[in-house]
């Protein structure tokens, strides 16, 4: 018997030109003074302005923060809940990132509640109520805009999450008009970050149910039929919207399977050397993915029978399709132009012993994961990558 329970936001509207929706879904959530929480980038972009464009249009007054940075520091976080105060903002929109979408939702939290971030780290302990929350992705990969998480940065190289269901979005609004704009590179590494979502979803040890199983599966083959595409052509619409679906059915997933050791070695590798998520991600998934073998090449396998099926031939044991999705990894990593290994990103031998010493501190991620994993194996892992 598969028991679990399942969370994940009330309402997930998925199309493009979504946003023109904006105004009516505020007017459902009674939100009369809404206030965006974005990034510089975003907003230079014109993508803030395309936002508001629905609410401008129906006389709403909308307020923004835009001072957002990578991995969010404390003080980031509490200045926008200042301006949000001010604004007497009482609904709360996430534009842009994961960094952005994360801010929002603690914004949401704490503009509504006397708590104080540092007493809401950990799992479970929000006690108060959000404002309305509507989040808006612009990139296909963190699923921030599904998930019960916020990540912070809380010193120079560490990090801490909340983590409670009161963080769960109102509104979810995937529109591909917002992500035409990307980079290839901000299009390969978030995707790659999205397919390990799909990925340690599916193998997680402690909360792996049939709910999330089938979204783990259906995210992984959107995201691997199209993130090629999407990639090569930023202007594909159709890439673009089936690479959101997918980021978002995969964060769908791991919000209720969480994920496990790639993330948990990948959290060094930004703390330290401010690399981009996804592309840690992408630095350690095949030595990851190899020490896990041992303990999941049946759902390896399964995952393998998905996206690179066997051809006549080819070995058709557990063991054999996982070594094929390796290799498909390994060969969509250099298709998508990205570093391979960790000496291409600044970091020196000297600095792996220090990496395995901080990812020993993502326990939180580590038990998740399908196959026991030490200190001494996390430098393994980082010496094999580099």
């Amino acid at each position: 018997m598969n028991s679990f329970s399942f969370g994940t936001v009330a309402s997930l509207i998925s199309a493009p030109g979504a946003v023109q929706q904006l105004n009516n879904i505020c007017r459902q959530l009674k939100i009369k003074r809404p206030f965006i929480v974005t990034d510089p980038g975003i907003e230079k972009s014109g993508l803030v302005a395309q936002a508001m464009y629905p609410l401008s249009q129906a006389g709403v007054n909308c307020e923004c923060f835009t001072q957002v940075i990578a991995d969010p520091p404390e003080n980031i976080i509490l200045q926008a809940v200042e301006m949000a105060k001010a604004c007497a903002a009482d609904g709360i929109i996430g534009l842009g990132g994961g960094s952005s979408l994360d801010t929002a939702k603690l914004v949401a939290l704490l503009v509504n509640s006397d708590e104080r971030l540092v007493d809401i780290y950990g799992v479970d302990n929000v006690q108060g109520q959000r404002l309305p929350l509507i989040m808006i992705p612009t990139t296909a990969g963190t699923g921030s805009e599904v998930t019960a998480v916020a990540i912070v940065t809380t010193g120079n190289t560490t990090k801490a999450g909340v983590v409670s269901p009161v963080l769960f979005a109102d509104v979810a609004l995937l529109d591909a008009e917002l992500t035409l704009g990307l980079p290839p590179a901000t299009t390969a590494m978030t995707g790659i970050d999205a397919m390990v979502h799909a990925i340690e979803a599916y193998t997680s040890k402690l909360k792996k149910n049939s709910y999330s199983d089938m979204l783990a599966l259906h995210s992984l083959k959107l995201l691997s039929a199209n993130l090629l595409t999407a990639f090569s052509d930023g202007t594909d619409i159709e890439a673009r919207q089936q690479m959101l679906l997918g980021a978002c059915l995969a964060g769908q997933a791991f919000a209720n399977a969480p994920v496990a050791a790639v993330h948990a070695l990948a959290y060094p590798l930004g703390g330290h050397f401010h690399l981009p998520h996804g592309l840690s991600n992408s630095l350690v998934l095949p030595e990851v993915l190899k020490f896990n073998a041992t303990s999941a090449a049946s759902l390896y396998a399964d995952l393998a029978d998905l996206i690179v099926p066997s051809k006549r031939g080819e070995g058709v044991d557990a063991q054999a399709k996982t070594a094929r999705l390796i290799e498909y990894f390994i060969q969509l990593i250099d298709e998508l132009a990205l570093p391979n290994r960790l000496s291409e990103v600044g970091i020196k031998q000297s600095d792996l012993p220090m990496l395995a010493k901080d990812a020993m501190l993502q326990q939180r991620l580590l038990v998740n994961n399908p196959r026991e994993l030490s200190e001494r194996d996390a430098l393994t892992i980082y010496q094999n990558s580099f």
